[in-house]
């Protein structure tokens, strides 16, 4: 898959204006460009590492899958972060430069990823990546950050276990989403047994992992299940009547992508109605984005974590949702991952401000404390450790598509991405 380029300053000049206005409009640009070489630094001052930094753009790099299984969940967090960035040039730029930016296709494939990331640091020097969605494709593009000191911007929940000096982590780790969850379903439901389900790659088994740890260790309680399927597997009977005849008080699912269509669709036509809530279903993967593709009468009663659902009534997401569907139509819906993504530009902007700086090594040393009061979600701000503070929400699905905030925790949680006993 090609460079499918887009230059995102829309810089544009009027025609046929008259020779007075001419002389008017050329003066009152040289005001302008006086004023402007004024406010903003040199290029020399703050790109000593080569970047792609001119005296009047910046160029950064988007690299998620727009084309197989994973399309259907990175899609929205390409659109975020481009509007980000149209918001961010509006509103002035980055050190008085426009942000342009390389898009590339990670084609839901690792090894393309590790291939594009090079591409997109070597070739294009870009100044900052903000990209990847699943685990697999982070580990891939993550040796490639550390060898050319690159600065990566993840959007997504992960299993936590790992932090790099070349990644900042805008999505929750395990403790803010896995082990609140399932407190939760044990405190708030009553549950006692825990199927867990998921896709076979490094995420859902690593999460899992913990996942079995908390219930079994921590909480006291049984797993009576344990499956996975590969990415974009489609028959789900078998683990079904499974779970049919095991009868768990908890289907806890990390199902990804396309697959989640034929698993839900399936669930259903097997006759299991989530809004009775036995089995409970909990999914720390199923956002309002893969909704969209499987039906909101599909997925009614489930319940998801996540620290983002559209439906958050407070003003900062009223404007972001407002803000989306201006750019992209009515019927978009945002996820907790589209959330995330939108953070990163933001707050790269804000770390690359407080170093006054585009070099990566500059701005990675302001990053502890930097916070987002505009983000939809609420409030966010950057750990010491690269992850960010948050609150831990659960929704529970409607027919139209949206999740119904039925818990969040009082405060921010303080990201925790090695916790004692769960390695």
């Amino acid at each position: 898959m090609g460079t499918t380029d887009t230059t995102a300053s829309g810089r544009s000049f009027g025609k046929g204006l008259g020779f007075r206005k001419s002389l008017m409009t050329l003066a009152a640009s040289v005001m302008l460009a006086t004023s402007a070489q004024a406010a903003t630094p040199s290029t020399a001052e703050v790109n000593t590492t080569g970047l792609a930094v001119t005296d009047d753009t910046v160029t950064v790099g988007i690299l998620h899958s727009i084309t197989g299984t994973m399309a259907i969940s990175e899609i929205g967090s390409v659109q975020a972060e481009k509007l980000a960035i149209k918001q961010i040039n509006e509103s002035g730029g980055v050190l008085g430069r426009q942000i342009d930016f390389v898009q590339e296709d990670g084609a839901s494939d690792w090894p393309t990823f590790a291939e594009k990331s090079r591409k997109l640091l070597r070739q294009d020097n870009v100044a900052a990546i903000f990209g990847a969605w699943t685990s697999a494709s982070r580990k891939a593009v993550l040796p490639v950050m550390e060898q050319y000191n690159g600065m990566l911007y993840y959007p997504t929940f992960y299993e936590g276990l790992e932090q790099s000096p070349n990644v900042v982590y805008t999505g929750q780790e395990a403790t803010q989403q896995i082990l609140a969850s399932l407190n939760w379903a044990a405190e708030t439901k009553g549950a006692k047994s825990f199927y867990l389900l998921g896709s076979d790659y490094i995420w859902p088994r690593t999460s899992n992992k913990i996942a079995r740890k908390h219930i079994e260790d921590k909480l006291g309680l049984k797993v009576s299940g344990e499956e996975y399927y590969p990415l974009g597997h489609t028959q789900f009977n078998s683990v079904i009547n499974k779970i049919k005849l095991k009868k768990p008080d908890v289907i806890f699912a990390s199902v990804v992508g396309g697959s989640n269509v034929a698993f839900y669709k399936q669930m259903k036509a097997a006759g299991i109605d989530f809004t009775d809530e036995k089995p409970l279903l909990l999914t720390i993967s199923v956002t309002e984005d893969e909704i969209r593709g499987i039906g909101g009468e599909n997925v009614d009663g489930i319940y998801a974590s996540m620290k983002y659902f559209q439906s958050l009534d407070n003003a900062n997401n009223k404007e972001f949702v407002a803000a989306f569907k201006e750019a992209y139509g009515d019927d978009m819906v945002i996820g907790d991952v589209t959330q995330a993504a939108y953070l990163g530009p933001w707050l790269w902007k804000a770390a690359v401000e407080k170093a006054g700086s585009f070099d990566i090594d500059k701005i990675r040393e302001e990053f502890a404390g930097i916070e987002f009061k505009k983000a939809p979600e609420g409030y966010v701000r950057i750990h010491e450790n690269h992850h960010l503070w948050s609150k831990t929400r659960i929704g529970q699905a409607q027919t139209d598509g949206q999740y119904k905030v039925v818990y969040e925790t009082e405060e921010l949680m303080e990201p925790d991405p090695f916790p004692e006993g769960y390695q």
